[in-house]
C-alpha cells in the first residue's frame, strides 16, 4: 500500500536557506511522485541483473532531485532523503540515477551502473557534470526565433548520441514563427532519423503530440538554452497546477537571450505515465570524448570516409578524398564538413589523456 503524504511531514528535516514555506512544496512533490511500483518508476531488467546476494536487505531507489546538500529519492513509497556518507558530493549523482539504501537508515550503499547518462565538460575541463541518467528520449528544445542555431544544436545532438538515449528535436513558440517550415527542414537537415516535432509549449495539443515517447516507465529529459520554453513544457507534460509549477522565464525580444529560471535538476511524474527530467538551461556546451556521438551525428561524412584513398584523411587537401569529391559533387555542404572539424578537434582537444610511468606514452580513456 502506498504510504500517505501525511507520514511523511514529521520527518521532514530542514536545511539552510530553507523556509517554513519549502515544507509545503516538499509535500507537494510527495504527492506527485508517489507511484504504485518501481516499473512504473522505470526500473528495469537492466538493473535487476545487477544486483547480488550481498546486496540481500537493501532496496533500490532513484535519484529524483539534486541539490547542492542533499539528494532526495523516491520508491514506491514516496520521496525520501539520501543519508549520504560523510564528505560525500552530491555531484556524483544524477537525477534518474538508481541507488541501493539500507532501508532502516536511508544511507546510500552503492550506485546501480546507467543505462545512459547525459553529461557534459565545464568550463576548465574539470571532469563531466552530470546532467540526467537513465533516459529513454532526450528532448533537445530551441525555440522558432534568434535562439535557433543549427551549430549549438549540432552540439547537443552529439552528446545525445553519445550518452546512449535516443535524441528528439523540439521546436517551440511555433505560435508566433513566421515560416515553421524553413525551422523544420534546418533541423530535418541536421542528422539522419531524428524526428522533429515544433508546438507551443503552452497548448492543449503539445503534451499529446510528445506522448509517444512518454510511455509507462519511460524517462525522459529536456535540455536546451534558457528561455526556450523547457520548464513550460515540464509543466505541460506533468499537468502542474501553479502551485507546483516548475517557474518560466521570458526570453528578451531583441536578442531571444532568455532567463535562467531552473536551477537545480529534477524528475516529474509525467500526466498518463512516464518521467520528465528538467534541466538548467546550458550557455556554454563543450564537447569531449565524444567520436561515436560524431559518427552518428555526421553519417554522411562517416560513410563517405572509407572511400576516401588514405585512411588518415583529413578530408582537406588530400588526393581521392571521397568527402571532398562529394563537397565538388553538391551532395555534402562545406559548412557542414567544417562544423564536424571544429567539433571533431574540440573533442580531440578537451578529452583527457593518461601517460604512462615514463610519460611517454598516451593514450585515450576508454568510454563506458
Amino acid at each position: 500500500m502506498l504510504a500517505q503524504p501525511d507520514q511523511f511531514c514529521s520527518t521532514t528535516r530542514h536545511y539552510p536557506g530553507e523556509s517554513p514555506l519549502d515544507d509545503r512544496s516538499r509535500l507537494l512533490r510527495i504527492r506527485r511522485l508517489t507511484v504504485p511500483s518501481l516499473a512504473a518508476l522505470g526500473w528495469a531488467d537492466f538493473f535487476a541483473d545487477q544486483l547480488t546476494p550481498e546486496d540481500e536487505g537493501l532496496v533500490p531507489r532513484r535519484v529524483a532531485a539534486v541539490h547542492r546538500a542533499r539528494v532526495d529519492v523516491i520508491d514506491a513509497d514516496g520521496l525520501k532523503d539520501l543519508v549520504l556518507p560523510h564528505k560525500s558530493s552530491t555531484a556524483d549523482f544524477a537525477v534518474g540515477d538508481w541507488v541501493l539504501v539500507d532501508a532502516a537508515t536511508d544511507a546510500f550503499v552503492r550506485l546501480l551502473e546507467r543505462r545512459t547518462v547525459f553529461q557534459r565538460r565545464t568550463e576548465g575541463r574539470h571532469g563531466q557534470q552530470l546532467a540526467a541518467a537513465n533516459v529513454d528520449t532526450l528532448f533537445i528544445v530551441t525555440s522558432c526565433n534568434a535562439d535557433f542555431n543549427p551549430a549549438r544544436l549540432e552540439r547537443y545532438l552529439v552528446m545525445a548520441n553519445q550518452s546512449g538515449a535516443d535524441p528528439v528535436l523540439v521546436l517551440t513558440k511555433a505560435d508566433i514563427a513566421d515560416d515553421r517550415e524553413t525551422y523544420i527542414a534546418q533541423a530535418e537537415s541536421l542528422q539522419r532519423g531524428v524526428p522533429v516535432i515544433i508546438v507551443n509549449a503552452r497548448a492543449p495539443d503539445a503534451a499529446a503530440m510528445l506522448a509517444p515517447f512518454c510511455g509507462v516507465g519511460k524517462t525522459v529529459a529536456l535540455v536546451g538554452s534558457s528561455g526556450v520554453g523547457k520548464s513550460t513544457l515540464v509543466n505541460t507534460l506533468a499537468g502542474l497546477q501553479p502551485e507546483t509549477e516548475q517557474k518560466t522565464g521570458g526570453i528578451r525580444e531583441h536578442d531571444a537571450k532568455g532567463r535562467h529560471t531552473t536551477t537545480a535538476r529534477s524528475l516529474h511524474a509525467i500526466a498518463g505515465g512516464g518521467w520528465v527530467i528538467d534541466t538548467p538551461g546550458i550557455r556554454t556546451l563543450y564537447v569531449s570524448d565524444v567520436t561515436d556521438g560524431l559518427d552518428t551525428l555526421f553519417s554522411e561524412i562517416t560513410d563517405l570516409a572509407p572511400l576516401c584513398r588514405f585512411r588518415d584523411c583529413t578530408h582537406v587537401h588530400e588526393p581521392g578524398c571521397a568527402v571532398q569529391a562529394a563537397i565538388s559533387a553538391g551532395t555534402l555542404a562545406p559548412e557542414r564538413l567544417e562544423r564536424w572539424r571544429i567539433l571533431s578537434a574540440e573533442s580531440r582537444e578537451r578529452t583527457p589523456v593518461a601517460t604512462g610511468p615514463r610519460g611517454n606514452k598516451t593514450f585515450r580513456k576508454s568510454k563506458r
